[in-house]
């Protein structure tokens, strides 16, 4: 007797097509760009219709900020686990430089990019674009105060973390550009000491 295949709930197939639209949007900005990621092509790799496409995505737009929103809530993710799973045997602040260094190389951080890029010239998206971006930053810095142990209630502390993110996002900028691991991590090691002898740890 053959047994019927289990139905797939309507929900989750719907889940299921999202995040392949997502996805491959993702992939799409940073082959090509955002002037050559069109609705199409994203349709053509994800496998499915341009109808059901439309239907959640109305709008190039719509599309490009909901990807870039849903791999950096997924690369958020993975930076905690990262962050979590720091081995014992590195140093913990530069540690933590390295896990923020590859945070600003991945393939989010290039997609984001490029819709930074796009959104100078195009208020549209920059309206769209602007929020995602300030939560983003907000999220990413009170990581960053988690992960160093940094005490912000003492002057200057607040600006030496923001400083941290500023420095890893401008080397993640410079290896759009070529592979600049070596000189990232010859970097990466001296902020590390300039961290470790100035920055004021939360006492517990």
């Amino acid at each position: 007797m053959t047994e019927t295949p289990a139905r797939v709930p309507q929900g989750e197939r719907t889940r299921l097509m999202r995040a392949r639209l997502l996805d491959a949007t993702v992939d799409l900005l940073v082959e090509r760009g955002f002037a050559g990621t069109t609705t199409t092509l994203v349709s053509e790799r994800a496998g499915v219709s341009r109808g059901a496409q439309l239907h959640h995505f109305p709008t190039k737009n719509d599309l490009v900020v909901a990807a870039v929103e849903h791999l950096t809530e997924v690369r958020g993710a993975e930076l905690a686990a990262a962050a979590a799973a720091l081995p014992p045997d590195v140093p913990r602040t530069r540690g933590v430089l390295q896990v923020l260094g590859d945070h600003f190389t991945s393939p989010v951080f290039v997609a984001a990019l490029e819709l930074w890029v796009a959104a100078r010239t195009d208020p549209g998206l920059q309206a769209s674009l602007g929020p995602l971006e300030q939560k983003v930053g907000r999220e990413t810095h009170r990581l960053t105060v988690e992960l160093l142990d940094a005490d912000e209630s003492v002057e200057g502390v607040r600006e030496l973390v923001q400083a941290t993110l500023d420095l890893v996002r401008g080397l993640g900028l410079a290896n759009t550009i070529s592979d600049d691991a070596a000189r990232r991590a010859r970097i990466l090691d001296r902020w590390a000491h300039t961290l470790d002898t100035t920055l004021t740890r939360r006492q517990r």
